[in-house]
C-alpha cells in the first residue's frame, strides 16, 4: 500500500522541477508537432501543461498511470482548445488594416428588405401571389397561371395592378416603426 499524504510544498517542487527537467524536450517537440512548427504557442502550452502538472502533482507517479502519457494529453487538449478558441471568434486585425476586413454594411439592405415586405402586406392576396411568383420567383406568366390555376390574362392583370399599387407605395413610403434601422 502506498502513503497518501500529501505532499509537502518542497517535495511537489522538488518532484515538479524533475518533471520538467525529464519530459520539457519530448513535450516541446509533440506540442511542436500539433502547433506546425510554431515555438513560442507550443512553449506556452508546455508551460501551461507543466502548471497543470504542479495541481496534480501528488497524483503525478508511474503507480497512477503514464506520466508522460498524462502529460501529452494535457498538451494535445491545450493546442486543440486553442485551435477551437480561434475559429470561434473573429480574426484579429491591426487597425492599419481594418479597413481592408471590415465587413460591409447590410443595414440599407435590411431597410429594403423591411420596406418590401410592407409594401407587399398591402397588396390583395391575389396581386401579392402574381407579384411573387412573377418578380421575386422569376416565373412567366404561363407558370404562373399554372401554378395558381387561373387564366394567364389574369394573372398579368393581376401583375399589372399590383405594380400600380407598389408604384402608389413608393410615392408614398412606409413608417417601418420603432423596431426597424433607419439608413444613415
Amino acid at each position: 500500500m502506498t502513503d497518501r499524504r500529501p505532499l509537502s510544498a518542497v517535495d511537489g517542487d522538488r518532484r515538479l522541477h524533475n518533471l520538467m527537467s525529464t519530459y520539457q524536450q519530448p513535450l516541446l517537440k509533440y506540442a511542436q508537432q500539433l502547433t506546425g512548427g510554431d515555438t513560442a504557442r507550443a512553449e506556452d502550452v508546455v508551460q501551461e501543461a507543466f502548471l497543470r502538472a504542479w495541481t496534480h502533482i501528488d497524483r503525478l507517479t508511474e503507480d497512477h498511470g503514464s506520466v508522460l502519457g498524462w502529460l501529452r494529453r494535457v498538451v494535445h487538449n491545450l493546442v486543440m482548445d486553442g485551435y477551437r478558441a480561434q475559429r470561434s471568434r473573429p480574426a484579429e486585425v491591426e487597425i492599419e488594416k481594418a479597413g481592408a476586413v471590415a465587413a460591409p454594411d447590410v443595414t440599407a439592405d435590411v431597410v429594403n428588405s423591411l420596406y418590401v415586405e410592407q409594401v407587399l402586406g398591402g397588396l390583395w392576396p391575389q396581386h401579392r401571389a402574381a407579384l411573387v411568383e412573377t418578380y421575386l420567383k422569376g416565373r412567366t406568366a404561363a407558370e404562373v397561371s399554372m401554378a395558381l390555376g387561373v387564366p394567364v390574362g389574369t394573372i398579368k392583370s393581376r401583375v399589372h395592378y399590383a405594380m400600380r399599387a407598389v408604384r402608389a407605395a413608393l410615392a408614398d413610403p412606409p413608417d417601418l416603426g420603432d423596431h426597424a434601422l433607419r439608413a444613415a
